[in-house]
This record gives C-alpha cells, sequence and structure tokens, in this order.
C-alpha cells in the first residue's frame, strides 16, 4: 500500500510540475503574441482558472508528501521525502506571498480597466513563476530519487 502511494504522490507532483512548466514555457508566449488584447484576455482567464484549481494541487500535493513521509518514515530516501515536502512548503508560501497577490489583481482586468504598468505586473509574475516550477521540480526530482 505504501508503494502504491508513493507511485501516486510522484505522479501527482509529477503532473504538477509538467503543467506549470507548461505555463512559461509554452502558454504564455502564445498568449503574449496573440494579437491586440486577445493575450490579456487570455492571460486573465488563466488566472481565474489556475487561482480555483491550483491551490488544491499544491495543497493536495504537500498532503500526500506529508502521508509518504509519517507512514515511510522507517524506509529508506525518507530524509528525500522530508526535504521536497520542505520544499513544497516554500512554493506554497511563495505562491501566497508573491504570485497570489498579483495573479488577483489580473483577475480583475478588463482591456478597458487594466493599471498603466500590467505588462510588467505579468513579468513580474512570470519571473516569480519560473522560480517557483524550480522548487517544485526540486521537489518532484527529491521524491524521484526516494522511489530509487
Amino acid at each position: 500500500m505504501l508503494t502504491a502511494l508513493e507511485v501516486f504522490t510522484t505522479v501527482v507532483v509529477g503532473v504538477m510540475v509538467g503543467v506549470e512548466f507548461a505555463v512559461p514555457a509554452f502558454s504564455n508566449p502564445m498568449v503574449n503574441a496573440l494579437p491586440g488584447d486577445a493575450g490579456l484576455f487570455a492571460r486573465t482567464y488563466g488566472a481565474k482558472v489556475g487561482g480555483a484549481v491550483m491551490p488544491f494541487w499544491y495543497f493536495g500535493s504537500l498532503a500526500l508528501v506529508g502521508i509518504w513521509a509519517v507512514t515511510g518514515r522507517d524506509r529508506d530516501g525518507t530524509g528525500l521525502v522530508v526535504t521536497a515536502g520542505a520544499l513544497l512548503i516554500v512554493s506554497v508560501i511563495m505562491s501566497i506571498a508573491l504570485l497570489v497577490p498579483i495573479n488577483n489583481r489580473v483577475k480583475t482586468w478588463t482591456t478597458g480597466d487594466r493599471p498603466a504598468d500590467w505588462k510588467q505586473q505579468l513579468q513580474r509574475w512570470d519571473r516569480l513563476h519560473y522560480v517557483r516550477v524550480a522548487v517544485i521540480l526540486a521537489a518532484f526530482t527529491l521524491l524521484v530519487a526516494a522511489l530509487a
């Protein structure tokens, strides 16, 4: 049963990393290249959808890693799992403190009602998101190593 939890947790975190990596690597560059205000509409929509879904995915991943660490505490690799959990905590703190405030502003923007620095705010979100992706990628890597 523990093996199933380990594999399931690793897959859940791995898919999260893939989705989060796809945002700056593929989605945002395509959206930013759209003509007119289509890119702004897409980013606003993405902020709404991501803002609704991602908290469950991040906290769910953290919970799964916590359960793995506790139930497998006497197995090899537990230190890696605990470290992965600590990195996921860092990613949640980063999200709440840095990315969510920007995301919450982006959700409210319209083509007729956006701040003058809206592009700079999106660029700041993108830069912070790259750091968050690196953090969760490191956590995922540690989970994979713990399975080995």
